[in-house]
């Protein structure tokens, strides 16, 4: 570099030096300030290094204890090694689920954390007698441990959220235990460790006739595997009789049928009320999953009232004795367009 080039960067040079000085003096006297404005730490060291212990732990695995078993109060944690003895099979398909992963991962970064005894229990009084029903809490009907310890045990981690309501469901009225819907021991499922492969198979487990519906002409496209059953209920529990995610029918449709909620100048009560006053919301062998065929499904409410005022019946039909063009066209539909509600200036017939 020449003598004329090196005197002509050293003022620029200078002025560079100067400034990162200066940033980095600014910069130390915020981290001053800073520190003078947080609350002193009264940790101790043991608890700085049980917090960091924590931190190494797996989310939502960090606060696992042992379940406590009332069938067995006297018992003792015995450690995963004591399980796995006799339970070697289990412990193979336990290894390839999200608990076992959780539970593993917690049990590296703290060695007080249980692994098959976060769920299970104590397992010393199981140890020495395995073949007394009760003495580990099993999640089977023939186990021996009531239902309300099944439900109790999986509550005490899984509790809040959408299980905010299973205490007076349906479901735990019926004595419904997790393990009836969920199987935590292996990996059939993609999602929500579930006892079957998907979730409208779990729950055509117990609902087989809801399941046969859905083989009608018309029907949700559940087959088709675009949406499934807990795209309207939440099977853990709701505020609703049949366990809708919303407060209402009408709600609960409205999240895929928007265009249906309105609100219109001119409404249709029985609309209004309920959609299940015209559809069925599993399958129909009537079109749009209607619960009778336009326009017999029209007369159970406007029967010889105006226009129309005569009864059709099948006798109106195309292959009846007095076919009538209103029966064997879209029916009411023709004119009424709008059933839903309309704001067009003839919307008090509903007309299109």
């Amino acid at each position: 570099m020449t003598t004329a080039l090196r005197s002509s960067l050293l003022p620029l040079l200078t002025a560079v030096s100067l400034w990162l000085a200066s940033a980095s003096a600014q910069a130390q006297q915020s981290r001053d300030a800073l520190a003078r404005t947080l609350p002193s730490s009264t940790l101790t060291g043991e608890e700085v290094q049980a917090s960091r212990t924590r931190l190494l732990a797996a989310p939502g695995f960090a606060r696992a204890r042992v379940a406590g078993n009332p069938q067995a109060p006297d018992a003792h944690a015995i450690g995963e090694g004591s399980c796995i003895a006799c339970h070697q099979l289990e412990a193979d398909h336990f290894t390839h689920t999200l608990h076992a992963l959780g539970l593993h991962a917690a049990n590296k970064a703290d060695a007080s954390i249980p692994v098959c005894e976060t769920c299970h229990g104590p397992g010393s009084a199981h140890a020495q007698s395995p073949q007394t029903p009760g003495l580990i809490i099993g999640f089977t009907k023939a186990s021996g441990t009531p239902v309300e310890v099944q439900t109790r045990t999986c509550l005490a981690c899984h509790k809040g959220g959408p299980r905010d309501h299973w205490s007076g469901s349906v479901h735990q009225r019926n004595d419904l235990s997790c393990s009836d819907c969920h199987n935590p021991m292996a990996n059939f499922s993609a999602e929500g460790l579930l006892a079957k492969a998907s979730i409208n198979d779990t729950c055509a487990q117990c609902h087989k006739d809801i399941r046969i519906q859905f083989n009608r002409r018309s029907h949700m496209p559940l087959p088709e595997g675009q949406m499934s059953c807990v795209d309207c209920h939440n099977p853990h529990g709701s505020i609703t009789s049949p366990l809708l995610k919303t407060n209402t029918v009408n709600e609960t449709c409205y999240q895929c049928h928007a265009e249906k909620r309105g609100p219109f100048l001119f409404e249709h009560a029985p609309v209004r009320e309920s959609c299940l006053n015209c559809h069925t919301p599993h399958g129909s062998n009537q079109n749009t999953l209607l619960v009778a065929p336009i326009p017999f499904l029209c007369q159970q409410c406007h029967t010889g009232q105006r226009h129309p005022n005569d009864l059709h019946t099948a006798q109106s039909l195309a292959t009846g004795a007095h076919p009538d063009e209103r029966v064997m066209g879209r029916g009411c539909l023709t004119c009424h367009a709008n059933i839903h509600g309309s704001n067009a200036p003839s919307g008090p017939r509903f007309h299109e």
